[in-house]
Parts: C-alpha cells; sequence; structure tokens
C-alpha cells in the first residue's frame, strides 16, 4: 500500500477549509491512491500544526464528497472512484432539480448511442465476443434475479467498451437506475421479465452482430431503438400505469434507489 506523502503546513485563514483542499488535491492528482490509509487524526493535526477538531471537520467533509471513508476504531482509508463520485453528484441533481423517471432515463438512449459507436472503432473482436455471450445469457429468460444481473452485465459491457471512462461511467449509473426501476415496477414477476427482456433478445444480438460487422451508425441505429422500445414496454407495466413522472412515490424511489448505489461510510 503506497504510504502517504508528508502533510504541508497550514496558513493562518479557514484552516479546516485548507486541509480540506490539500488532502482532496493529493487524493485526485493520485499522491493519495484509492485503498491508502490515512494517519491517525492526532498524526495529521500534527503535520498540519492544527487541532484535532480541525482535522475531524476536514476529514468528515472528505467522507460527505465520497473521496474517503472513515469508520469509527478503523481510522480513514481514501475510497477515490470515478463511479462513486459521479453518482454522488447526479443524484444530487435530480434530487435538487426533482427530476421524474422519464428525464433520467430518456438520456440514456443517446448516451448507449454515443457508446455503440465509439465501441465499433474501438472494441475488439474478444470484447465483443464478451458483449454476444452476455446476450446469449438473456434467453431464455428463467429467473427475474438472474435476467436483471444478465441485463446490467450486457448493458453495462456495451457502454465500456466505448473505452471513454466519462461516458461508460454515466452509462451504469443510468443502466442501475433503470433496472432498478424496472424491477420495482414489475413487482418481481418472471412474466412480466419474460415479456419485458424477452420482447428485446433478438434486438441485443442484432446489435452485437452490427458491432461485429464494423458498423457504427447501424449499431447505433439499434441501440436507440432498443432504449425506446425498453421504455415502452416497461411503461405498459401494470404499476407504471399507476404511477406518473410526477408522483412523489415514484420520485421518492428514483431518489432512494440511485441513494443507495452510494456508500459513504461512517463518519469518524
Amino acid at each position: 500500500m503506497t504510504e502517504p506523502q508528508p502533510a504541508r503546513r497550514i496558513a493562518r485563514g479557514r484552516v479546516a477549509d485548507q486541509i480540506l483542499d490539500d488532502l482532496r488535491d493529493r487524493i485526485l492528482s493520485g499522491a493519495l491512491p484509492d485503498g491508502t490509509k490515512l494517519p491517525a487524526e492526532r498524526l495529521l493535526a500534527a503535520q498540519y500544526g492544527v487541532s484535532g477538531a480541525t482535522v475531524r471537520e476536514a476529514v468528515r467533509a472528505l467522507s460527505a464528497m465520497g473521496l474517503i471513508n472513515s469508520k469509527h476504531g478503523s481510522g480513514s482509508s481514501v475510497t477515490a472512484q470515478g463511479d462513486t463520485l459521479l453518482r454522488i453528484s447526479l443524484t444530487s441533481v435530480v434530487r435538487l432539480e426533482k427530476m421524474g423517471a422519464a428525464d433520467v432515463l430518456g438520456i440514456l438512449g443517446p448516451l448507449l448511442g454515443q457508446a455503440v459507436e465509439l465501441a465499433a472503432r474501438r472494441a475488439s473482436a474478444d470484447e465483443v465476443a464478451v458483449l454476444r455471450a452476455a446476450a446469449a445469457q438473456l434467453e431464455p429468460i428463467t429467473s427475474v434475479a438472474r435476467a436483471s444481473a444478465d441485463l446490467r452485465d450486457y448493458l453495462r459491457t456495451l457502454a465500456e467498451i466505448s473505452h471513454n471512462p466519462l461516458l461508460a461511467m454515466l452509462c451504469r449509473f443510468l443502466i442501475d437506475v433503470q433496472i432498478d426501476l424496472a424491477l420495482e415496477l414489475s413487482g418481481g414477476e418472471l412474466a412480466q421479465w419474460q415479456r419485458i427482456a424477452g420482447a428485446l433478445h433478438t434486438a441485443r444480438t442484432d446489435i452485437v452482430a452490427a458491432l461485429e460487422s464494423g458498423s457504427a451508425d447501424r449499431a447505433a441505429e439499434l441501440i436507440r431503438a432498443y432504449h425506446e422500445q425498453a421504455l415502452e414496454l416497461v411503461d405498459w407495466s401494470p404499476k407504471a400505469r399507476a404511477l406518473r413522472p410526477t408522483d412523489p412515490e415514484l420520485a421518492g424511489f428514483l431518489s432512494s434507489r440511485m441513494g443507495d448505489h452510494v456508500s459513504l461510510g461512517e463518519s469518524g
């Protein structure tokens, strides 16, 4: 494990903010990589020349940002992961703007379209073969838990072989929300998943075929159509018809499920 470099002394002013800025810069620059255990609060306080309470304030702020995980009795460790940081930011925006399902999921189709366009040019034959294997796992559908996991794997793989980290992270976030919403609206009924996910099996394999042929335009056209059809099928579920985008229950579900994907640990 990488040993953290000595902290710099802090000048007069809002010292907790300066400590926060220094530690955040070192984490984001890679000087304190993911998994690094921070020195105990008393040692950090001595290094910065401040009180333990001041260091504790900065550490709590970093924990709220998702940059570190602080647990009572075991200290603080760096948890700088792009997916976590992105989820925290996007979840905050969705809650602040009171966005509904259509607002959140409507952008997944265009993002997946961009992902497959890039994948058609950048993905290796082996990576496309992995995607085809993921599609094959969804036929036939005999278990909701298995189908939801396999569908998540297929869509995530499709995003990741774009070799664009930011695009892949955005897609993963929205894919998780969409599948969790589908699970909620279907009530976990196998027949609903067979109807929805089963109806799209040919479309999934057609997307793979377009990637295998290197046809970026065709792959993008297919994935956008796939996404639109998936949303239409989910919208026809009995529970979806009872929930409208302005329904507080649906808004609460979106916020809670997106929050479930973010784990900050406990503040020390």
